[in-house]
């Protein structure tokens, strides 16, 4: 049993690494097609980010703790996915005189603990069960994919050729695998699991309210923004199609 679920905690991580390679994903569309895409991908992630947090992940760790101790893990969560942001990723770079390489290698080093933690979120969940495990894996993977996409693009900005902003976001993102590795190792340390989902909650509600329902409220058209808001809703249904398919 254990070895199954070591198995299965490394390919989601290595799943989860490989989707850096959706950079690639540039060089083979067309600017404004992108653009368009990527925001249909940050509304569905949005609604599935906070459908995850609140459906699946916060009623497993309320069933595990008090109530008010998980949500307090999800509050410090939400805090510490702010400090991360706030140190280590681009937010810092908003003066016009910082230093454009530089600034793309904090986005490395950022993203690279992010991952890490990614990854023992993903360990700790398949520590819960293999369906849960699953459930959050794609959660994870859902969010990546626009951040992906963003961060290959300002790689690129910052001085990157195409193919070295690919290798360093690969290289940057398989420290997901680390985390998996050291989440299964830490499994018999007592409450681990348990401790990590509303973390990890409070990370996906920092997410969904910090950085991606801001870059929907930008669009000013009303056509396009309630599809936006549509597939925000396809995003929840989605979690809580999963939520009703598991039984629980």
């Amino acid at each position: 049993m254990a070895l199954e679920t070591l198995l299965w905690i490394l390919a989601a991580t290595i799943l989860d690494g490989l989707i850096a390679l959706v950079g690639a994903a540039t060089l083979l569309l067309k600017k404004d097609v992108l653009g368009k895409l990527l925001m249909v991908l940050v509304a569905f992630s949005t609604g599935a980010l906070l459908g995850g947090a609140f459906l699946h992940l916060m009623p497993e760790a309320i069933e595990a703790m008090e109530a008010s101790a998980a949500f307090s893990y999800l509050l410090a969560g939400f805090v510490i996915f702010f400090l991360i942001e706030k140190f280590l990723h681009w937010h810092h770079c908003h003066e016009g005189h910082c230093d454009v390489h530089a600034f793309t290698y904090l986005i490395l080093f950022g993203d690279g603990i992010h991952n890490f933690i990614d990854g023992l979120v993903i360990a700790a969940s398949f520590l819960v069960g293999i369906p849960f495990g699953i459930v959050t894996t794609l959660l994870i993977i859902g969010h990546e994919l626009p951040q992906e996409l963003g961060d290959f693009g300002v790689m690129v900005y910052g001085g990157f050729s195409r193919k070295k902003a690919l290798c360093f976001n690969l290289l940057s993102q398989m420290t997901a695998v680390a985390g998996g590795a050291a989440g299964f190792m830490l499994s018999g340390a007592a409450g681990f699991a348990e401790l990590l989902l509303p973390f990890a909650a409070g990370g996906f509600v920092y997410i969904a309210a910090s950085d991606l329902i801001p870059e929907l409220h930008k669009e000013k058209r009303m056509a396009r923004s309630m599809l936006y808001f549509g597939f925000f809703l396809v995003g929840i249904g989605f979690m809580l199609g999963i939520k009703l398919a598991f039984g629980g």
